[in-house]
């Protein structure tokens, strides 16, 4: 199954709340930190909200 390499690459200063909560439940603390997600309906659902402050690499495993 494909998983997902996301990074955060725009501050969440200054966004709303509900993103800002969106950025912490993916697992993301920092600038320039990345996780690796499973790809599924909710995390792509997830990476939508916040898609102009995340860069996402599709990464087979």
């Amino acid at each position: 199954m494909a998983k997902l390499e996301i990074t955060l690459v725009r501050s969440v200063i200054g966004r709303p709340e509900n993103q800002r909560v969106t950025v912490k439940t993916l697992g993301l603390r920092k600038l320039n930190h990345s996780v690796i997600q499973e790809d599924n309906a909710a995390i792509r659902g997830m990476v939508n909200q916040v898609k102009h402050l995340v860069s996402v690499k599709e990464i087979q495993g």
